[in-house]
């Protein structure tokens, strides 16, 4: 419920009665001091209840469902990811949970687990697709210490039970970025976008996170990632940190680094990466408009 708290702070006269402020004296709106009270009380005492009211009002557009609320016991999506799981064509690694972690990752993501994105989160610590080179997030685990809510914070939501414009779902070794567009990027909202760091453009796949998920499993992976591999890239992939991946120089985004090849690779972590590719994507806007004038 929106508070007009402007119009209520005009309105309000503070008395000796509302011991709330510890006041013993009496300020009239019209009349103005009528005892030894300062204004610099007065206005203290109303930016007191102004914070108040706006915590009121935060908290009440922030109302967290519960966890009972969130666990939905009698159609979980989880049984049926498994399945896709046992017949993926692309190999699929389920890591391993800790129930503690799942339950607060589900919370502070507040979705249930009749969605696929709950039953992911609250049934794994995350999937490595492709011995892998794809990381898809769950509730963190040791092998990808990183939760869906965590990762977001600080980056697509401020606090936990935030409304996101977009939200995280999942990465690569070669720095790339899948998000579920909640207005952000276009209309299809709840479509799944993906950050590419050959053109470091949000780029649509044209299905949401359920068929996210099948893609990741069964879709031809080798053409998805075509011009992002290199000849070797399986050698050691498979001992690759879930929160690290590869930066390349030249930047694969420009001429220089087109062909990746004869790019120079280093590990940095995930973070460095995205920090890095949001801050390149605004130069390279910059950069587009400038030749376009």
């Amino acid at each position: 419920m929106a508070t007009n708290i402007p119009v209520l702070l005009k309105n309000y006269t503070i008395i000796s009665s509302y011991k709330i402020f510890g006041l013993n004296s009496v300020y009239h709106p019209i009349f103005g001091q009528t005892s030894s009270i300062s204004m610099k009380s007065v206005f203290k005492s109303l930016s007191i209840l102004a914070i108040t009211l706006l915590s009121f009002a935060t908290f009440a557009q922030n109302k967290m469902q519960s966890l009972d609320e969130l666990i939905n016991k009698t159609d979980p999506a989880w049984p049926l990811i498994l399945k896709w799981i046992d017949s993926a064509k692309n190999k699929a690694e389920v890591l391993e949970v800790d129930s503690a972690n799942a339950k607060q990752a589900l919370f502070n993501t507040q979705v249930s687990t009749y969605s696929t994105l709950g039953a992911v989160i609250y049934n794994s610590g995350g999937i490595m697709i492709d011995h892998g080179w794809l990381r898809i997030l769950g509730s963190g685990s040791a092998k990808l210490n990183r939760s869906v809510p965590e990762w977001n914070k600080g980056k697509t939501i401020q606090e936990f039970g935030d409304k996101p414009e977009y939200f995280l779902i999942a990465d690569d070794a070669a720095g790339g970025f899948f998000a579920i567009n909640y207005g952000a990027f276009g209309k299809d909202l709840k479509n799944v976008y993906y950050l590419a760091p050959d053109n470091l453009s949000w780029e649509p796949l044209g299905f949401g996170y359920s068929e996210f998920i099948r893609f990741c499993l069964d879709g031809d992976l080798s053409s998805f990632y075509k011009g992002l591999r290199w000849s070797t890239w399986d050698k050691f992939i498979d001992k690759l940190d879930g929160s690290q991946s590869y930066s390349f120089y030249p930047h694969i985004w420009t001429k220089e680094g087109a062909d990746i090849e004869k790019c120079k690779r280093k590990l940095v972590p995930t973070e460095e990466v995205f920090k890095s590719n949001l801050e390149n994507r605004k130069t390279l806007k910059t950069e587009n408009v400038i030749e376009s004038e």
